[in-house]
């Protein structure tokens, strides 16, 4: 396990690699980005299987008395700086490098290095021919890298470092097609919009290290549970990192990057939205989970975040046109049910539905990849019909979507269930309500993108389309299959394994629990939904013009999408770009003028008035000697009189 740390190291070294010799070497150095992360993902296993077969008796590791697992911590020394003894007074402060593994960073590090080689791979096939893919491939591996520290550091300071990398990597990626305006202006966005909120995970960073005297994570959470931090200072420090949280998983009402940021390359949208940093928000809340826990109102405050998340973006994903956009939304609703399922306790449900989610929307956007790459189009409105000459496709993509449609027995329905077993335990009663409309919807929404574009009558401009080329078609397949059987990793099977409620857990460990009534009832808004999209999209037996000229008030707004980038751009100019106007003309007018150049302007004056006298000729200055001695000589017989 001590060797996790080679596994972003992979994809650091292959960074400069690809960048110095990339157009000297076949494929562009393509392949050097992907058996870099493919020995991550083989090191994984390595790990994997060390960690099970760990003990707390094993060097580095104890069971953690915040989670109840087995938690392993590796650490260097960085650096030390300060004074102590005789050299002077004050505080010494050491800072470490380290990893921490425990079942947390194990399925994290799993989930990406499986999902990043996935669209790797895909990627020759979706970016041949690119001028730049030298370039795609050093900021895909760069990117990995990033998230890849972020899983497996052990200290806020590292996180932080990977955490700003990530962002960094992203705005690269989203904006990879810089000559398409829309590309910039996305990139620019999303890194705009995540900023604001680091800016509240770093205060929230700092103010635990001024709290325990270490950045360490176990020593806050040490902190936190002793009393040394009480629950005011712990409810500030959670939200400030939900704060950093809500910026990197499109929380309301910072959601507003994400949709843009379709404008990428299609499999950076599949890394970006399944596996790597959009997921980074809810890794950083269940990393932190104790210092959530120890608040009065975080929790709360989280859950209700996340249900405003996942019930608005659902609406709108049921009403866009745009096949990647619905995916983007979808995206949104499904990182909002994970943040409520943290805000309900329930730890392993919000993972599960991660990696759940994770490997369907990377099917989903690597088959959205798959369509746009053979049709050229991505308006669900011009297509239809597409399985009869994309049947492969068709089948992959179907899969994901009745996977986070919740139809069992796919990933997606088992962690959904868990979802709402935690919110009916542990919340108010709304909360269930509205989550079962959003589990209807998300599925609706699901149902609406599958049918439209892959079922009814074949658009004769897409008759001769082509299916995925094998690098493409493999890697959707191998992410169909995760889709189709991850969530029997629920139960207990022969073996050491005996569920995802006894390898991820907080406290402690839970065999998987069906609620009778619940999971019937999520199964029937399930089903119902994808019969009522087939009579509406494919039997069209069912017209719905009528419903939508009775809430044509309602489907504007969602089609605006609640007209909150429109409420940002009002600040920005009535309040943002005015500020920014009076603060530069008190700089440029009073500041400026009038502090710094006053001064300056009255000695000028003043030198100016002085040196007339300095004429440069004789009898100038002949002459003031006559009369300063006439003056000198009136002023002595006045004295003498």
């Amino acid at each position: 396990m001590e060797w996790a740390w080679l596994i972003p190291v992979f994809s650091f070294v292959a960074v400069p690699l690809i960048v110095l010799f990339g157009k000297h070497l076949p494929w562009k150095g393509s392949p050097l980005a992907i058996l870099a992360i493919a020995g991550g993902f083989a090191l994984f296993w390595v790990v994997l299987f060390s960690f099970i077969g760990a003990s707390p008796d094993t060097a580095g590791c104890a069971e953690s008395g915040h989670t109840g697992s087995l938690t392993c911590e590796y650490s260097v020394n960085w650096f030390e700086a300060g004074l102590t003894g005789d050299a002077g007074e004050g505080e010494r402060i050491s800072l470490n490098w380290g990893i921490l593994v425990d079942p947390l960073t194990v399925v994290m590090i799993g989930l990406i290095t499986f999902v990043a080689l996935m669209v790797q791979v895909y990627s020759l096939g979706y970016m041949r021919g690119d001028p730049r893919l030298d370039w795609y491939f050093a900021f895909h591996a760069l990117f990995i890298a990033a998230m890849l520290t972020l899983a497996v550091a052990d200290n806020f300071l590292l996180l932080y470092v990977a955490w700003e990398l990530v962002g960094l990597c992203s705005y690269l990626l989203i904006g990879f097609w810089f000559e398409r305006p829309s590309a910039r202006e996305a990139a620019k966005k999303a890194f705009i919009v995540t900023r604001i909120g680091d800016v509240g995970l770093l205060i929230g960073i700092l103010l635990l290290w001024r709290e325990v005297g270490s950045f360490s994570m176990t020593a806050a959470f040490d902190a936190v549970h002793s009393g040394a931090i009480g629950q005011g200072t712990a409810t500030i420090a959670a939200l400030l990192l939900f704060a950093g949280a809500a910026g990197k998983s499109a929380q309301f009402p910072l959601h507003v990057w994400l949709p843009d940021a379709m404008e990428g390359p299609t499999p950076v949208s599949a890394l970006i939205h399944a596996a790597t940093m959009v997921v980074a928000g809810v890794y950083l809340v269940a990393r932190a989970f104790p210092i959530f826990e120890a608040s009065d109102y975080a929790l709360m405050i989280v859950a209700i975040i996340g249900l405003v998340t996942a019930l608005g973006s659902s609406t709108i994903a049921l009403v866009a046109t745009d096949l990647k956009r619905i995916l983007a939304y979808s995206t949104i609703s499904h990182l909002g049910l994970m943040m409520l399922a943290l805000g309900a306790f329930g730890y392993t449900a919000a993972i599960f539905h991660l990696l759940a989610h994770g490997f369907s929307k990377a099917l989903l956007f690597l088959g959205a990849g798959s369509v746009m790459h053979s049709t050229d189009e991505l308006d669900i409105r011009k297509m239809g019909g597409l399985r009869k000459v994309m049947p492969l496709t068709a089948l992959l993509f179907s899969i994901g979507a009745l996977s986070l449609g919740g139809i069992p027995i796919l990933a997606g329905f088992w962690s959904k269930d868990e979802i709402l077993i935690a919110v009916n335990k542990n919340l108010p009663p709304v909360f269930i309500v509205f989550t079962l409309l959003t589990a209807f919807l998300s599925a609706l929404y699901m149902a609406r993108a599958m049918f439209t574009v892959f079922f009814g009558n074949l658009n004769p401009e897409h008759e001769h389309v082509h299916d995925a080329p094998p690098t493409m078609a493999v890697t959707m397949a191998l992410l169909a299959v995760l889709a189709l059987v991850f969530g029997l990793m629920t139960f207990d099977w022969p073996g050491p394994y005996n569920g995802i409620g006894n390898f991820v857990f907080y406290d402690h460990a839970e065999g998987f629990h069906f609620l009778p009534w619940l999971g019937i009832l999520s199964i029937i808004l399930a089903v119902g939904a994808f019969v009522l999209a087939w009579l509406v999209y494919v039997r069209k037996s069912l017209s719905i013009d009528g419903m939508k000229n009775r809430i044509s008030a309602a489907l504007r707004l969602a089609e605006n999408k609640y007209l909150v980038d429109e409420l940002y751009q009002f600040v920005i100019d009535q309040a943002v770009l005015r500020l920014a106007r009076a603060i530069g003309w008190t700089d440029r007018a009073i500041v400026n003028d009038v502090g710094v150049n006053g001064p300056a302007n009255t000695v000028r004056r003043f030198g100016v008035a002085l040196r007339v006298h300095v004429t440069g000729h004789v009898y100038s200055y002949a002459l003031g000697m006559t009369l300063g001695a006439i003056a000198l000589a009136i002023i002595v017989w006045m004295q003498a009189a």
